[in-house]
């Protein structure tokens, strides 16, 4: 549930990839192929997070360090959702996608978004992988499993789910709530950290 919860309060956060995940799945075009990626990327780089960088980091014996930076960004990222939540956000500008992309496209655009985000690399090896340091081997599975399954359900939810969902991205007040919701998650995350 912890592994869960982190990597799917790192998800939500509105970015270029999952603007992308919406308009494609807004187009109803090989949005399969978009959230495939998308999910078994973050698969990918939570394990070598968690079973690398967690392993190298509980080896070394220095798991507090990584704790406390962990900790430490995920109460930052939780100021700055209250902020964002309480100044308010534009939403989401929906424009129709062109239909017209060719397959090879929008696999080379979504690779694009998603290992040339370097966002991508600090939530699922540095954080994921921080928040399984100091676990033992079978936790580390479980924290792994669910964090990756956070990733599969959340892509797979917006890519699919954006067309009943269409009307509520570009609202300011829903927003608001996913800004508020997240950096409440994340301030429980780094606490089940900090004390875990």
């Amino acid at each position: 549930m912890t592994g869960f919860a982190l990597s799917l309060s790192l998800i939500l956060a509105i970015g270029a990839q999952n603007a992308f995940v919406l308009r494609q799945g807004l187009s109803g075009k090989h949005v399969l192929l978009v959230c495939s990626i998308c999910s078994i990327s973050d698969a990918i780089l939570i394990i070598l997070g968690v079973f690398v960088v967690g392993e190298l980091v509980s080896q070394s014996g220095n798991t507090s360090i990584l704790e406390i930076a962990a900790v430490t960004f995920l109460v930052a990222y939780a100021l700055t959702r209250f902020r964002s939540a309480f100044a308010g956000s534009n939403g989401l500008d929906m424009k129709s996608p062109d239909h017209s992309e060719s397959t090879f496209k929008i696999f080379a655009l979504t690779m694009g978004f998603t290992w040339l985000n370097p966002h991508v690399y600090l939530d699922t090896l540095l954080l994921i992988g921080g928040g399984a340091a100091g676990l033992e081997a079978e936790q580390r599975v479980a924290f792994a499993v669910g964090a990756a399954l956070a990733s599969f359900v959340f892509f797979f939810s917006l890519g699919f789910g954006a067309r009943s969902i269409s009307h509520r991205v570009s609202d300011p007040r829903t927003w608001r709530w996913i800004d508020t919701g997240v950096g409440i998650t994340m301030l429980l995350v780094a606490t089940s950290i900090w004390l875990g």
